[in-house]
């Protein structure tokens, strides 16, 4: 492989390869020939979510006996990095379904909501969201708003939730609300439920090709068995976003090698001054420093997965990973852009949609700063967020 320089495939098992060659074949058939046409059109390519189960990506950590494919993060990391080496909006839908719907039903729910759910959200049957985020809060989620109040049979659901990936498409919804002991409570919403509205988010110049939305619940009746009965405190939300950011942290060199292939490519066959630009030095530099960065990130997201195979990772680690290896990609894709002229704008190549997409991934599932304020906290036992 041309970005795998210190040759990190030898510390992958032969099970490890062979999932990441058949997802990046799976990303190459379906996903680049068409994505650039739904980035264009602003659409969600909907009919893969089905053709993601068949391959084996949503939820591949769950257990097997509830559909999942029971590998390990590795596993899953390298998933999420072919798939992004096609679009980091298919990666946001993929991750979501598997970290952010998946992994809290079989960590916080019960037997009966796991078999219910499950097997279908596996084979890509049902799609789903997770409502975290609203329009006042954002990077502080224990602020959040929107409750869950004790009636006959059940609850009542009020308030919104914004910028929730998969939210128009979604079958159900993992919404985190707030309850009557003013505890943060995890609830499964489910599309057809009266009062229960997504309403699409339009106009947007990053993750063309996703389904954003928002979750808005006006006096949603939510039945007691929808309760996620372990999912109580904002702890257990914020579990849930340190396994979608560790999923990111893969996802992003997927991009990354995506865009340096491209320049790489594009810069061996562009010929100005009678030579290719690849023989000048300010190219070679660029190149030089993006595989440099690209590899140094392998090697961060290769070791914080063996870190979560081994349940040891902490938030801070998962924090350093998301923060540096998305900023890279970020960097990578607009150096490739220069090397690619005004070519590099171009939706014949993939470059300007990868730098559009970042734009969104530095910002979700934790800023870029406050990532950076959590490794703070790690590093000085000062949090500095209030």
């Amino acid at each position: 492989m041309q970005t795998d320089f210190l040759h990190i495939s030898d510390l992958l098992t032969p099970e490890q390869l062979l999932i990441a060659q058949t997802v990046k074949e799976f990303s190459d058939k379906e996903i680049k020939p068409v994505i650039d046409d739904y980035a264009q059109r602003a659409e969600f390519p909907i009919h893969l979510i089905r053709k993601f189960g068949d391959l084996g990506v949503l939820g591949p950590t769950i257990p097997e006996v509830y559909g999942g494919g029971g590998l390990d993060y590795i596993s899953y990391g390298l998933m999420c990095q072919e798939i992004e080496r096609g679009d980091s909006g298919m990666r946001s839908a993929v991750s979501v379904q598997s970290s952010l719907v998946m992994w809290p039903i079989n960590e916080f729910g019960s037997e009966e909501q796991k078999r219910k759910y499950l097997p279908g959200l596996a084979k890509g049957e049902m799609l789903g969201c997770f409502g975290l985020t609203e329009p006042d809060h954002g990077s502080n989620p224990g602020g959040l708003k929107t409750t869950i109040t004790r009636t006959q049979g059940g609850y009542f659901l009020n308030g919104s939730k914004i910028w929730i990936t998969n939210a128009p498409y979604a079958d159900i919804a993992i919404v985190w609300a707030r309850n009557e002991d003013g505890r943060v409570q995890g609830v499964i919403a489910e599309r057809g439920m009266k009062g229960f509205s997504t309403p699409e988010i339009h106009n947007k110049w990053s993750l063309r090709a996703s389904a954003t939305g928002e979750l808005v619940f006006d006096n949603v009746l939510i039945p007691t068995e929808n309760i996620l009965p372990d999912a109580l405190g904002l702890k257990a939300a914020l579990q849930c976003l340190d396994k979608a950011r560790y999923g990111i942290a893969w996802g992003a060199l997927g991009a990354a090698m995506d865009c340096y292939e491209t320049a790489l490519k594009y810069a061996g066959e562009r010929i100005q001054f009678d030579k290719p630009i690849s023989a000048f030095q300010l190219t070679q530099k660029k190149l030089a420093e993006m595989l440099t960065e690209i590899t140094k990130a392998q090697l961060l997201a290769w070791r914080l997965g063996v870190l979560m195979n081994e349940e040891k990772a902490t938030i801070a680690q998962i924090s350093m990973a998301k923060r540096n290896n998305v900023a890279m990609a970020l960097n990578v894709a607009r150096e490739a852009r220069q090397i690619l002229g005004a070519m590099g704008i171009s939706g014949d190549y993939p470059v300007m949609r990868h730098m559009m997409n970042l734009e969104s991934v530095i910002t979700y599932e934790g800023t870029h700063d406050i990532h950076l304020l959590i490794l703070g906290a790690e590093i000085t036992g000062i949090p500095a967020f209030k």
